[in-house]
């Protein structure tokens, strides 16, 4: 993972010419006036962890796993957010770890919380460190010191119950490598975000992610079924049976709090057989409007697909969906949808518990898997194979087409299934050519989406001034749906600054327009007090009761999802 950007390094690229003279003429970007600091430029503190607090956690975690040299501190700094890079491309360590510790099992996690406890030494849990909301970092004063508690080692894939279709996985194992062990026994999680190649089981309970295959297969707690937790009062076992009546669900305190309650060492999750055919396709509609109606329908009636995307107007024009082609096509015109189907061949499909379903949800298709490429034909092709793909489709398409959709055939969704993990890359490499780019993301029900929409582009364009300002939808439930912006500007002469200030007045309008202040990305620090304007004082009091609970001394990721030592 790229320490001032994202990713793989060797995956990073410069603009085309035909973007770079856009980027100039639309927004009057220009090349930054200070370059990128190289690694061995960051600036870093004095680790202030005493000695013998060291010696301690050496003891506890092994000394061969716990680090103090500059790498392992540059590399567990902060996390991938615009004002993260921004920092770190500046040069700015000063929110660096002390240390770093990597335990290897649920003792050494619960030993390390006690030490920290005592000593009072902040902790930062650690998965991929793909959090773009402020979530790796500690600013507050009055602790000893801050160690970051990667969890990389409880990588284990711990036990397969084929019967229930439950898997219990430690949080440290990265996406890639979780699908690789579960497609040994033929399963599928059908989790795939955006931060899919970097990102860890753990961060995604932490944080409730969703991913691109949502309209299939539901967000990442909806396949959690169990859970143990290590915290500084000790181990909380959650999870007995899929559903119960026995009180308030506990899983679902820990579930998104990232970090602030416990630390997550164990995840029981449920999961899907792999499928065995995967086909994308793209349609186009005249407008937002009527795109978004399309998605309603639906959501609402059926059938749904795996995959359910629609970007408006302008991410269309620019081609945001397929980022890997930006600047080497025409622009598009109306509103690009993205549709996937995954299943299986044949008449007949492997014997399987069928998906839980909302009362007067759709039944949905089966698993997503990734090994297998998209079928299909190309511009404008059908599928003629038989199985459960062809049959979705055909349903699928009567209803976009009734609606006024135009089929555009496999060769968008085929884009966009390659590309599907390149735009954190291109934000990279337009933060190098002297643009500020960041997402930003909320959800609310499908009656106030219109008025959300609007709220947040007006915002945006109060605070930057003339922003290129792309919206899409890719996460649709009968009620409602997500709406996931993406904002580019010429950075002024202080970018951190000239971002943060648009971002407190769109995540007041947000608020203010009744949308959630996240529906995937988390609340880390930067939404932090727009959480506590959502659930109010009392839902803030409640939170507080549960962390002054569980951490006493308030080590666990300070700062992050409540302010500390305040009622709101």
């Amino acid at each position: 993972m790229l320490w001032s950007g994202w990713g793989d390094p060797e995956k990073a690229s410069e603009l085309p010419e035909p973007v770079r003279l856009l980027l100039r003429d639309l927004l009057g970007v220009r090349a930054p006036r200070t370059p990128a600091v190289g690694f061995g430029e960051v600036r870093l503190p004095v680790a202030a962890l005493p000695q013998a607090v060291l010696d301690e956690l050496r003891a506890a975690v092994g000394a061969d796993h716990v680090r103090v040299d500059d790498e392992a501190r540059v590399r567990h700094t902060r996390g991938k957010s615009t004002p993260d890079l921004m920092r770190m491309r500046a040069g700015d360590g000063s929110q660096a770890p002390d240390a770093v510790l990597l335990p290897g099992s649920h003792a050494d996690v619960l030993e390390v919380l006690r030490i920290c406890s005592a000593r009072r030494v902040a902790v930062v849990p650690f998965g991929g460190g793909t959090s773009v909301v402020g979530g790796l970092a500690v600013g507050e004063r009055g602790f000893t010191g801050v160690v970051a508690l990667d969890l990389g080692r409880l990588d284990r894939l711990v036990s397969v119950d084929a019967e229930s279709m439950v898997v219990e996985m430690e949080p440290g194992l990265r996406a890639p490598q979780a699908e690789l062990l579960l497609a040994e026994h033929g399963f599928t999680l059908g989790h795939f975000p955006q931060s899919f190649e970097y990102a860890t089981l753990g961060g995604f309970a932490a944080a409730r992610s969703s991913g691109q295959a949502s309209a299939g297969y539901g967000r990442f707690d909806d396949m959690v079924v169990g859970m143990t937790v290590a915290t500084p009062r000790g181990t909380l076992d959650l999870g007995r049976a899929p559903k119960s009546a026995a009180g308030p669900d506990l899983r679902q305190v820990i579930l998104g709090s990232e970090g602030a309650f416990g630390v997550i060492t164990s995840l029981r999750l449920r999961v899907r057989r792999a499928p065995e055919e995967q086909l994308y396709e793209g349609w186009r509609f005249a407008s937002f409007r009527e795109g978004s109606a399309a998605l309603r329908r639906l959501a609402q009636d059926g059938p749904l697909p795996t995959v359910l995307r629609l970007s408006d107007e302008t991410e269309t024009m620019v081609g945001l969906a397929k980022p890997g082609e930006i600047g080497a096509s025409a622009a598009e015109s109306g509103c690009l949808v993205i549709v996937g189907y995954e299943g299986y061949e044949g008449a007949g499909k492997p014997e399987r518990p069928e998906q839980a379903q909302e009362p007067g949800e759709p039944a949905q298709a089966a698993g997503s898997g990734r090994s297998g490429q998209a079928a299909g034909g190309g511009r404008g092709g059908r599928d003629r194979r038989g199985g459960e793909v062809a049959a979705l489709r055909e349903r699928v398409a009567a209803v976009l087409s009734g609606l006024g959709g135009v089929c555009l055939g496999t060769g968008p969704g085929e884009s966009w299934a390659r590309g599907r993990y390149s735009a954190p890359y291109l934000r990279d490499s337009l933060l190098a050519a002297g643009a500020t780019v960041e997402t930003l993301e909320t959800a609310g029900f499908w009656s106030n989406l219109p008025r959300l929409y609007e709220a947040v582009r007006l915002s945006l364009t109060a605070s930057l001034g003339a922003p290129l300002v792309m919206c899409h939808v890719s996460h649709v439930y009968a009620t409602g749906a997500s709406l996931y912006f993406t904002v580019v500007t010429a950075q002024d002469d202080a970018p951190v600054t000239q971002w943060e200030r648009a971002k407190s007045a769109v995540n007041e309008a947000i608020v203010a327009a009744g949308g959630t202040i996240s529906h995937h990305h988390g609340v880390g620090r930067d939404h932090r007090e727009a959480y506590a304007a959502e659930i109010g004082e009392l839902g803030v009091e409640i939170l507080r009761g549960i962390k002054e609970r569980l951490d006493p001394a308030g080590i666990l990721n300070p700062g992050v999802l409540l302010s500390p030592g305040s009622r709101a």
